[in-house]
Order: C-alpha cells, then structure tokens, then sequence
C-alpha cells in the first residue's frame, strides 16, 4: 500500500503532535507541492481532447513496427475489459470490499488500445543512476522542503517548525509500538510508516543505506515528477492506467493476476509481496523482505516482469475515484484533473501493482486491477516505475538523449 508522500507530512507531522494525535500519518502522508505538473502529453483540456479526438479516428495498431526499442516487450493493439467485476464475493474475501483500491475498480468498462512498447522490467538504479549522471538531475527527496510548497495544504504554514524542513523520504517504521496501533480508521496502515532524513534513491532506508549492492533494484523514493523527467530523457512516457492494466494482465481475461486466478500457484508465491501478519512479521516466505531484483518471478503471457507486487507504480493518469463511470473507449488517457474525497487538497496521480509491503490481510494491491494514488511530488520506499512507447512514438525516442552517444548528448 502506497502512502502519499513527503513534504505535508513533515508539516502535518508537528501540527498533530502539537494536538496529540495518535493518527499523524493517517492525514499527513501527504506531498511536497500542491502545483499539478508538465504532463507528457499537455494535460489542458483542449490539448487531451484534440489528442483523444484524433487517436480515436485512426486505424487500430496491432502490428508492431520495425526497429523496436531496446528493453521493451510490444504489446498489440485490442480491446479488454478493465476493472473488477462488481467486487464479487467469490473472487474476493469480505473483508476486503470496502478498501479504496478495491473499490475503486468495480466498474468494468471496455477499452480498446492502441499497441505500444512497455519496459520489460520496473526502471532499475543502474538505469535511473545512468539517467541523473547525464543530466545532474536532482529528485525531489533529495531537496529541502520549504515552507510555501505546503500553502494551501495546511492552514498556517508558519506553523511548520525549521528542524522538521529536511530532505528525505518515507520508509517502513520497523520499530512501531504495537501496543499504540490503532485500526480504526481505513488509513490505519499509515501508522507504521515513518519519515527518515536522509532517504531517497540513493539511500533507500536512510542514509547509512545505499545501493551498491542494488543495482538491479528498481528505483525507489522517485516522485512522478521524477519519473516523468527520466522519461523525457530516455524518449518515453509513462504508461496509462488502461495501458498498465492491459500490459499486466498477459493476453488474459478476467482474472487477478497476470498469471490466472490461483493465489499461489502450485504452491510457490509468483510474485514480491508480504508473508505472515501484517505489520508485525514479514516471513520473506518469498525469499524477500523488501525489494527484490527486477526478474526475479516468471513473466506474464507479454513476457513483462513484475508488474504486481515488488514496488508501486506511477501510472500518467491523474486519479478520481469515479473516472471509469466515464472514461472514453479509445486509449484514455485519465481524468484532466485529480481529485481523492480522502485528501480532496492534494492533487494525485494513479499507482498500479502492488509492492512488497502488501498483504492479502488488509491490501490487495497486487491484482492487476486494483488501484492506488498518489501526490505527484513525492516518492516512498515501495514505489518506482516503468516507461512506455506509443507506436508512433519511435521517432521521438531516437532522438531522445538517452538514445544518442555520449558525446552527443547535450551538457
């Protein structure tokens, strides 16, 4: 289960503790900037309505191209049902119903795609460590929060204590005092997560953490701001929701998993998630506590690797929880504006797949139709991502500067 990020929840984080609430992150996790971001492609209503106009008009594309790009598995052009079928009690236990990523997905709708090229595995550290060595790219854990990024967000920003303005990120609290958890309130895994200076990408679980030995990790702590950037340099973008959820379900339909319906089958856990009670103790059944390296599980029917369980990830779409009632048919490409009845001030974008943190007892993230959301100026310790290229596409991603040789990328 993703959280919502990083910077109002340092600020948020002093205004509860000064009123003594026990719940701080229930309502904190939230970002480091209320602005929405350049989306890729423009975002403005005349801009996604020209696009979806105009994509809706051509001819399917279901062959793939000549000249694919390097990393990436074509997925055909069709249509499919996404969604869940109205929560069925047979497909899911009760006491799941009522949670957001759940319930979010209940209304099957057709889509039909155009085809398009998605990275074989999640955006891995060596990857995103090619990318900010290129370009010096700073990400958004790695700066000090100031604060006016929180106006709006919170009553009196003034009210935000210096000392609590510090980069980093938002990590699992290992050491949380079961005897104070409370499970109330939906957002009661918040609880367990905790904000660590010094945290991000480099440094996954604080600062004495790095990932020398992680380089075939996926990237974590990338906010989609960070994500988007890294897509711009290699040519990319990032996948529509519609887009994730075709590529994740294989060529199957109807089903959970990219592998079929069976939770573990034959008995072997198929993918990166938690084992035993949740959050007291992680068994790694698995044979992972935390991230594990991208390929690590069989492929879906696509050939496409981790894409439920392992880390959350950034999907374009802004997110509503109401946005399949209406969504076009044709390649939609989200609502043109966010908004979560939960946290209604912070702008949010889709998360998809599931991480290692979830847990058949209170997330079912990991199902190839569940749905997450998160603020777009942030990252966290269970969530990365993973590019896509449109068909017609090609020409922009050789020209990109991740496609060029070193001596032609520009300074």
């Amino acid at each position: 289960m993703t959280k919502d990020s990083h910077r109002l929840m340092i600020s948020v984080f002093a205004v509860i503790v000064a009123l003594g609430v026990l719940l701080y992150a229930a309502f904190g996790l939230t970002g480091r900037s209320s602005k929405p971001p350049a989306a890729i492609p423009k975002a403005g209503k005349a801009a996604q309505k020209t696009e979806a106009t105009e994509r809706s008009q051509r001819p399917l594309v279901v062959e793939e191209p000549a000249d694919p790009p390097q990393g990436m598995a074509w997925i055909p052009g069709g249509t499919f049902t996404m969604g869940d079928r109205d929560g069925a009690p047979d497909k899911h236990p009760e006491h799941l119903h009522d949670i957001p990523e759940h319930r979010d997905a209940v209304s099957e709708h057709h889509v039909t795609l155009d085809g398009f090229w998605i990275d074989k595995t999640e955006v891995t550290n060596a990857q995103f460590q090619e990318f900010v060595d290129a370009t010096r790219y700073v990400t958004v854990s790695e700066k000090r929060p100031q604060r006016e990024d929180f106006a709006g967000q919170i009553s009196d920003v003034n009210m935000i204590p210096e000392e609590n303005l510090v980069a980093g990120s938002i990590c699992f609290n290992s050491s949380f005092d079961p005897k104070t958890l409370k499970k109330d309130h939906p957002l009661w895994p918040y609880q367990v997560w905790k904000y660590v200076a010094g945290a991000n990408w480099r440094h996954p679980a604080g600062p004495d953490s790095s990932i020398e030995q992680k380089r075939l990790h996926p990237v974590v702590h990338v906010s989609w701001d960070d994500a988007t950037a890294y897509c711009r340099w290699a040519g990319k973008r990032l996948p529509t929701e519609a887009e994730w959820e075709y590529a994740a379900r294989g060529g199957l339909h109807g089903k959970n998993y990219p592998w079929g319906d069976e939770f573990r089958p034959n008995g072997k856990w198929p993918h990166n998630i938690w084992q035993g009670e949740f959050p007291y103790k992680n068994s790694g059944e698995d044979g992972f506590l935390a991230t594990a390296p991208v390929g690590s599980f069989s492929p879906n029917g696509f050939g496409l690797l981790d894409m439920t369980g392992n880390v959350w990830e950034w999907c374009f779409d802004w997110y509503r929880p109401e946005y399949y009632l209406h969504s076009p048919q044709r390649n939609p490409f989200g609502p043109i504006s966010s908004f979560d009845p939960q946290e209604p001030n912070i702008p949010k974008r889709v998360q998809r797949g599931g991480s290692f943190m979830c847990s058949d007892q209170y997330c079912i993230g990991y199902s190839v139709h569940s749905r997450m959301k998160g603020e777009s100026g942030s990252g966290a310790f269970h969530t990365g991502f993973r590019c896509v290229v449109p068909a017609d596409g090609l020409d922009e991603h050789r020209q990109a500067p991740a496609q060029r040789s070193p001596k032609e990328r520009p300074e």
